[in-house]
């Protein structure tokens, strides 16, 4: 259980490094260089653009995966009930969604041809700081005896 809190614990320094680190580099043509876009970055274009799916993208990127990671942590030092813990669950899946938005939007640029899209190193350290809580979830649900 201990692994688990330092990993848990860990995540908390990892979230904020994936949200500034860049995800993708984005270009129109091939020969401009590409604008590195991280999760911080986009959602500042985004509110100039389109508060609802800032608003939403906020939610997925960086509120639902850190509260998730902090109701991990109240659980694992007996603070919060484990009863919380499928909502928490729900919150890792929430913010799986995010990385599959920017997947998706990765597919659409190159299928249109219209720009160059390339991913970048924030996006595997994204989307691995997300599977790494999923996994502290499901072994916090594992491990965690219930309270007699």
């Amino acid at each position: 259980m201990t692994v688990l809190k330092i990993i848990n614990l860990a995540l908390l320094v990892a979230f904020p490094i994936a949200w500034f680190a860049p995800l993708l580099r984005a270009g129109l043509l091939p020969l401009f260089g590409l604008s590195e876009i991280s999760v911080i970055s986009g959602l500042q274009s985004l509110w100039e653009a389109d508060v609802v799916l800032a608003l939403l993208v906020t939610g997925l990127a960086i509120f639902a995966p850190y509260l998730k990671t902090i109701g991990l942590a109240l659980v694992h030092f007996h603070l919060l009930d484990r009863r919380a813990l499928p909502v928490l669950h729900i919150l890792g899946k929430l913010a799986m969604a995010d990385v599959f938005l920017i997947a998706l939007y990765i597919v659409v640029v190159k299928g249109i041809g219209y720009g160059r899209v390339e991913t970048a190193w924030g996006l595997y350290l994204f989307t691995a700081c997300i599977l790494v809580s999923l996994v502290v979830s499901f072994f916090t649900e594992r491990l965690e005896k219930p309270a007699a």
